[in-house]
């Protein structure tokens, strides 16, 4: 049983994406998936959100639970108290955690935003949660200017809180990479002493099923993380 955190240094990094793809390398293998988002945002009630994208990707097969959404796309505690429905506690995403953990072969928990983002009562964040099930974090990167900066920062968080990182994953590596990106591939690694263990192609979460499971696998086919 294994369960991983997926966070990123900040939004729209390419988390879901990255989720997607660790969880289409893991059924390639014949591995039982689940992936929890505790909290949803910027998505009404019955809109598709990011388990649906993680769904799509991947063709179905992976247990799909969402435990809090709110209509505003904001942080998900400011979010649920401007909407005022009730605010997500620890110990029960934990309870949620460990119950899926039981019954599959890998869990994957996709946060919201970057690690420090405040996610339910008492201002508890994706390092709370990480910490509370003793999990290692994944962290989605950007691939231009200021990642290294962002990157480091988010690596010596975790550190603080003893919470292992377990690598770093581009989460969108365009096709023609310019002078400041190929040279933060090349020194990511060295600024946060952490591995990279993968990059996502641009326009990996536009692909079809069969096109998607390729591109998850060559990017991280290789790694220990779905494996």
């Amino acid at each position: 049983m294994s369960i991983l955190v997926v966070t990123g240094t900040s939004t729209d990094v390419g988390k879901t994406v990255v989720t997607a793809a660790l969880a289409s390398v893991a059924l390639q293998s014949g591995k039982s998936v689940a992936v929890l988002k505790p909290a949803q945002t910027g998505v009404d009630v019955d809109g598709a959100g990011d388990l649906a994208e993680v769904d799509r990707l991947t063709g179905g097969g992976v247990t799909l639970v969402e435990l809090a959404r709110y209509p505003e796309p904001l942080a998900p505690d400011t979010a649920a108290r401007r909407s005022g429905l009730p605010l997500l506690e620890l110990d029960d995403v934990v309870r949620v955690a460990s119950d899926l953990d039981a019954t599959h072969d890998l869990t994957l928990i996709e946060g919201a935003g970057g690690l420090l983002v405040r996610l339910g009562a008492d201002g508890f964040t994706a390092r709370d949660l990480a910490a509370a099930l003793t999990a290692p974090v994944l962290l989605v990167v950007a691939s231009g200017l200021g990642t290294l900066n962002h990157t480091a920062l988010t690596v010596e968080a975790l550190g603080a809180s003893g919470v292992d990182c377990a690598g770093l994953v581009i989460g969108s590596w365009p096709q023609e990479p310019d002078l400041a990106e190929r040279c933060n591939r090349e020194d990511l690694v060295s600024v946060s002493g952490v591995p990279l263990v993968g990059a996502m192609p641009a326009g990996s979460g536009s692909v079809n099923v069969r096109e998607f499971a390729q591109a998850a696998s060559a990017a991280l086919g290789n790694s220990h993380l779905a494996n």
